[in-house]
Parts: structure tokens; sequence; C-alpha cells
């Protein structure tokens, strides 16, 4: 990895590595490491089950203190929904971690970097690379600062398909549809258009790499409508 790419991450996440073997091993794909063996690169996986780990302990220590009366299976079901796939790739998007991944040719040919799960990988990794650079403590700012942060609104966007299916449902305004739009691009990188309507109008418009994924934009973007209203 470039020196500059280090410094840029460093800069954009809010902390100094001593050790920056440990962000840089944090960034490398084992597609990368595999067509690097005879240079000995180390790939990201162990970091990433660490990381998770780390995750896992302050994103139940937030639920415990924010939610004082909600029983253990509602505070299970809310951290698996916080810190699932999808939400650690927004987070890590946020931050553009993707843009620093270090993938194989076939990898980045193929679209891994737009792909949820190298990207969620990387976050937990990062995560782990910083727990064992700075400690607990510095792991935890740095998911308060980048994970945490917003989370209920980055939920609402995960959610939004059933959340807008309560609210329509709620004021029987019709039924939910979901149109595909049109599609764009080569099949390793295509992109969705889709509208969210009720009854015959269109209400959301969405765009993302797979129809799920525009759907859920679609129906964020047509929530944010009904509660201009």
């Amino acid at each position: 990895m470039q020196e500059h790419n280090v410094e840029n991450i460093q800069s954009v996440i809010g902390y100094q590595f001593k050790k920056k073997e440990l962000l840089i091993c944090a960034m490398t794909h084992t597609s990368y490491a595999n067509e690097h063996r005879r240079e000995n690169v180390k790939h990201n996986e162990r970091l990433e089950f660490l990381g998770d780990a780390v995750l896992e302990v302050v994103s139940s220590e937030y639920l415990f203190r924010k939610y004082d009366q909600w029983d253990e299976g509602s505070m299970t079901r809310k951290r698996a929904s916080m810190v699932c796939e999808p939400t650690l790739a927004m987070c890590g998007r946020e931050f553009h971690i993707d843009q620093y991944i270090l993938l194989g040719k076939g990898e980045e040919l193929t679209g891994g970097r737009k792909r949820d799960s190298i990207v969620s990988d990387a976050v937990e990794a990062l995560i782990g690379a910083i727990y064992l650079d700075g400690g607990f403590a510095s792991a935890k700012e740095f998911i308060q600062n980048h994970i945490l942060n917003g989370i209920e609104e980055k939920q609402l966007f995960f959610d939004s398909k059933t959340i807008l299916q309560e609210i329509v449902q709620g004021e029987d305004m019709g039924d939910i549809s979901y149109e595909l739009e049109k599609e764009e691009g080569p099949d390793h990188d295509k992109s969705f258009h889709v509208n969210a309507l009720i009854g015959p109008e269109v209400y959301g418009h969405g765009v993302g790499h797979t129809k799920k994924a525009a759907e859920q934009q679609a129906a964020y973007s047509a929530i944010q409508k009904l509660q201009k209203r």
C-alpha cells in the first residue's frame, strides 16, 4: 500500500497507527495475499475475527446502557441488525474504506470493491487492528465515532421496506409495489433503478447494485416523502 494511502486512511478515521503494518494487513483481502504469496503478504481474516469480537462487546454495552428496559432477546436481535454486513459496509463507505482495500486482480475485475461482504470484513479487520495497536479504548472510540454514530438513521435505511409497509397499512393508503425502471452497466457492475409505488403513484426512487438494494433505497425515499407531508 502506498504511503499516501496509509496517511489518508488514518486522517479519515482519526487514528494514527504506531504499527502501520497492522493497518496494511487490515486492508489486505485474501485475493491480494494469494497473488503475492512469494512476498509473504498477510491477509485480514484473523484481524476480522478479532474485530468482530470487539465490536460485539462495544455494541452490547451501547444497547445495555441505552435500552435499560429491554430484555436479553430484544438486545440480541437489535445487535444483530446493528452490526450486520450491510450496515457495516455502509459505515465503511462513509469513510471511504472501500477505496483502500487491496484486492487481487480477478476480484477487482469482477466488482469485489463494491461487495458488502468485502467492505464489512475490512471494517471489522480495521477494528481488530486498532485494538491491537492502541488498546480497547481506542477501538471503542473508533466504533462510537464511525459505526454507532447515527446508527438509528442507518437502521431506518435497512429496515425501510418493513417500515414503509407499516406506515402504509396504518394509514390504509393501498398496496405497495416495486417497479424495475431500468438496468445499466456490465454484468459485474450493474445498476438497478427501481420505483416504489403506493397504489398507482410513485413515492420513491432508488438505485443500487442489486434489485434488493435499489428497493430499499426507493422505500427509504418514499418514507422521507411521507414524513414531509
